[in-house]
């Protein structure tokens, strides 16, 4: 193992030293490959463009993450920015300078990369969305190939940007985001087939949110008590971390575990609210738009809401709670607003 972390290495010190000057572009990948971007952007325009696909991209986001989470714990991936630091594989001589960056220093296991298997699997479920609509618009045969070839060759260059990227900024190694990137298509696709996500009562979202957290928090309680401490990794993050301040909470396994959680939540509460239901036959697509711009103004304001991380039971229980509250704003709160504010215009089909 300790061979193939080397090739990680040197493929990343590589791509430091001959491509710096992209440093901006792989920075902006990665943090655009967050689910964060999923959860505040793109949800709001898919679900008032084509409901059932914003949908799924939650749904996808959420188990993709969660099943990371757990394969994390089991795998005991390390992290290029520690352990260049902490191998014995360069015996004594000097160990290769990794370069590290507001955005390396992340706190849990590396196996497999979250990054490339949230945007593969995000980008999975739009690609196929689109398609999906070119198929029902009758789009000519020849016309569909050159879209379909477009879309997924468009897909492959994101997700080898995205992979560059966490490579580059020395936060995975090569084989953790190519895992990644295999796993989060495998779950894109058996989420997608699942057809009670489409029409799932709040009783089916809360129990599927309690077991996904109870599992994950009960398989921790498991290995702990076997002697196995999942959280090692964010001892070796505060160690080798080159600045205090790029160690963050948000980063955790269980902070990542209740965002997601808390977006699930949010997502039951606001399909099931009395404000969702008074416009689910909204039409008009005057009323759409306006729903994502003003879902976006909000969520752009929530998410410069952050919390102290002194405490970090308040940490976890805020940041369930902002994330609840980022979904159930673009599914009941801005529709049900605005169906009160322009209700001439809301079975309008324009």
């Amino acid at each position: 193992m300790d061979l193939l972390h080397s090739w990680g290495v040197e493929l990343a010190v590589h791509l430091q030293t001959k491509y710096s000057k992209y440093e901006g572009w792989f920075s902006l990948a990665s943090t655009v490959a967050d689910l964060h971007t999923t959860y505040f952007y793109l949800f709001p325009i898919w679900f008032h463009l084509r409901r059932d696909t914003g949908l799924r991209l939650i749904w996808v986001a959420v188990i993709g993450d969660w099943l990371n989470l757990v394969l994390k714990w089991v795998l005991f991936g390390e992290r290029p920015y520690w352990w260049v630091h902490e191998t014995r594989f360069y015996g004594a001589g000097p160990a290769p300078s990794l370069q590290q960056f507001p955005i390396t220093c992340e706190t849990g296991p590396g196996s497999p990369s979250g990054h490339a298997m949230g945007a593969a699997a995000v980008w999975y479920v739009m690609v196929t969305a689109l398609l999906s609509i070119a198929i029902e618009k009758r789009c000519p045969a020849l016309l569909f190939r050159f879209l379909q070839s477009g879309l997924w060759m468009l897909m492959g260059l994101v997700e080898l940007l995205v992979c560059m990227s966490r490579v580059y900024m020395a936060a995975h190694f090569p084989h953790q985001v190519i895992t990644g990137v295999i796993t989060g298509i495998i779950v894109a696709e058996v989420v997608s087939q699942v057809q009670w996500i489409y029409s799932a009562s709040m009783k089916k979202y809360f129990y599927t949110t309690l077991f996904l957290t109870s599992f994950a928090v009960g398989f921790y309680l498991l290995l702990k008590a076997l002697g196995v401490d999942l959280l090692w990794t964010l001892e070796k993050a505060q160690k080798w971390c080159v600045r205090a301040e790029w160690v963050h909470l948000d980063s955790t396994p269980f902070a990542s575990l209740l965002r997601n959680m808390g977006t699930l939540f949010g997502l039951g509460l606001g399909l099931h609210s009395p404000l969702y239901t008074e416009t689910k036959k909204s039409k008009s697509v005057l009323f759409k738009m306006g729903c994502i711009v003003v879902s976006l103004l909000l969520l752009h304001l929530l998410d410069g809401l952050t919390f102290s991380s002194e405490s970090q039971m308040l940490f976890y229980c805020l940041s369930f709670s902002k994330s609840a509250v980022a979904l159930f704003i673009p599914t009941a709160l801005v529709p049900g607003a605005l169906c009160h504010i322009l209700p001439g215009n809301s079975d309008k089909n324009l």
